[in-house]
């Protein structure tokens, strides 16, 4: 049992709009759902024991004051093994303050005894080595052992986090945006595992979830957080019957600058591209034309390269300078700066995500985006903020535009890099999996501004998605990488 009674934050700052009333009763398996910026993580961020409370502590079944032994291999378990918070963030890998966005792909930059797969592992697969095979098996962890934690891609950072959050065998395991970076046959083996081992044990799950299609049926009951104050508890069947489609409202897209070409014209054209880490091949002799004009749609399992490839296409892979490439007319490598090659694409990716820990307002970080920086290191001039918030009200955050970026919830933050990614109207948009952790009402919405953009004359795209909804009508072709061997 989880239960909090006139529950008040201490701090003013992070309180809800209204005191904290919760039960959750042991074996019931609870989707925490609601908009962007409803208060969903600060919820879980009180029962976790990240806001301190005024007067009553949250009160959990089990004695949270002192370590446990596990019976079955005598394993001392202390209070914060036994409560376990995935956050949005941990989708992207462990932080550390000299993480940088290329950092994946320059190989060269990470030492030798930076650790793998296996080793992370290593102490809590042995616990239960029955358990750590179920998981290895669901997660394809064996595949993963000897890669180094910097070169995963975020599908393959998710499997490793959940595998080691589960390995740990904790009482409560409690994950924000559980499916977002799977591909949608690792979606479904993550359900089928919480599910077989919710009915098999005492696991309480909590997800933390955006839209109420991602409940899964092994969920028993809902809590639904609105505009900071925490809904009564409902059974999933109750939440599911009361959902209703939502009407959005998409914003008039115009050019900020009008463009011209000529059609179709290659953009991208690729020659034989091979990239290998070691003896690990990533892409092998692909050849791959895009012209103006076309919208792609790149897809393909956890691994197989997807990231890689636009890592190539935005010069932040050092590899591209080795390749046969051709970028807006120009062979790579033959003079042009890294700088020319970002002015003119617009780009949002789960490694950006990552990389942006600016304790900087909203607006600079949209700012950022017209100079193709993590930071924003010039002053705006008052015509570029205005720039700035336009694109900010497309997208329904104008009103967040001074807050610190920092504070803002993980839908928020992904809006304000979608704004960057459009703030200087770009000829070609890459976009990996841009839609990650928004509500339907924004998923929509940032469709249907894609959408509308890349009909206007001269626009092309390359977008990355595990999720066919989320292609917006504008899709013209697309391309299925495929994992080698």
């Amino acid at each position: 049992m989880i239960k909090i009674t006139d529950g008040i934050v201490r701090n003013p700052e992070w309180r809800m709009s209204g005191p904290v009333n919760l039960e959750i009763c042991d074996g019931e398996q609870i989707a925490i759902c609601g908009d962007n910026a409803a208060g969903k993580t600060r919820l879980v961020e009180i029962i976790t024991g990240h806001y301190p409370l005024l007067r009553d502590q949250v009160r959990f079944s089990f004695d949270t004051r002192i370590s446990h032994v596990d019976r079955e291999t005598g394993v001392r378990h202390m209070v914060s093994e036994q409560v376990r918070y995935i956050t949005f963030r941990d989708s992207y890998g462990e932080q550390d303050g000299g993480y940088y966005l290329q950092q994946r792909w320059n190989r060269h930059s990470v030492d030798d005894d930076m650790p793998t797969v296996g080793h992370v592992l290593a102490a809590v697969a042995e616990r239960r080595p029955g358990m750590r095979d179920r998981i290895y098996r669901t997660f394809g962890i064996r595949e993963l052992l000897e890669k180094q934690i910097l070169s995963l891609s975020s599908g393959e950072l998710r499997k490793l986090q959940l595998a080691k959050t589960l390995l740990a065998d904790p009482k409560v395991l409690i994950v924000d945006n559980p499916f977002i970076g799977l591909d949608a046959g690792m979606r479904t083996m993550l359900q089928d595992l919480l599910a077989k081992i919710t009915r098999q044990t005492t696991l309480q799950v909590i997800l933390v979830v955006s839209r109420h299609q991602e409940i899964p049926p092994f969920i028993t009951h809902v809590i639904e957080v609105k505009d900071m104050t925490v809904q009564p508890k409902v059974t999933r069947q109750a939440y599911l019957s009361s959902k209703k489609p939502s009407q959005t409202v998409i914003p008039h897209v115009t050019s900020v600058v009008p463009q011209t070409y000529g059609t179709k014209d290659p953009v991208l054209v690729f020659h034989h591209v091979t990239i290998r880490y070691g003896s690990h091949t990533i892409l092998e002799d692909l050849d791959w034309t895009v012209r103006q004009g076309e919208c792609w749609a790149v897809s393909g399992e956890n691994g197989a390269g997807k990231s890689t490839l636009l890592s190539l296409v935005c010069a932040d892979n050092p590899q591209a300078y080795a390749c046969d490439i051709e970028l807006f007319g120009s062979r790579r490598g033959t003079g042009e700066s890294i700088w020319d090659i970002k002015r003119r694409i617009g780009y949002v990716s789960p490694e950006m995500h990552r990389a942006y820990v600016k304790d900087i307002p909203a607006v600079d970080i949209v700012a950022s985006g017209l100079h193709d920086s993590i930071g924003l290191y010039r002053r705006t001039r008052p015509d570029q903020r205005q720039q700035c918030l336009h694109w900010m009200e497309l997208f329904g955050i104008q009103a967040i535009a001074d807050r610190s970026f920092l504070k803002l919830s993980s839908g928020e933050q992904r809006l304000c890099l979608l704004a960057r990614a459009f703030v200087k109207d770009p000829e070609l948009l890459v976009l990996d999996e841009p839609m990650h952790g928004l509500d339907t009402a924004n998923r929509e919405k940032v469709r249907e501004i894609i959408g509308k953009f890349c009909r206007r004359p001269g626009k092309t795209m390359i977008m990355v998605t595990h999720y066919e909804d989320e292609l917006p009508d504008c899709i013209t072709d697309r391309l299925l990488l495929k994992k080698t061997v």
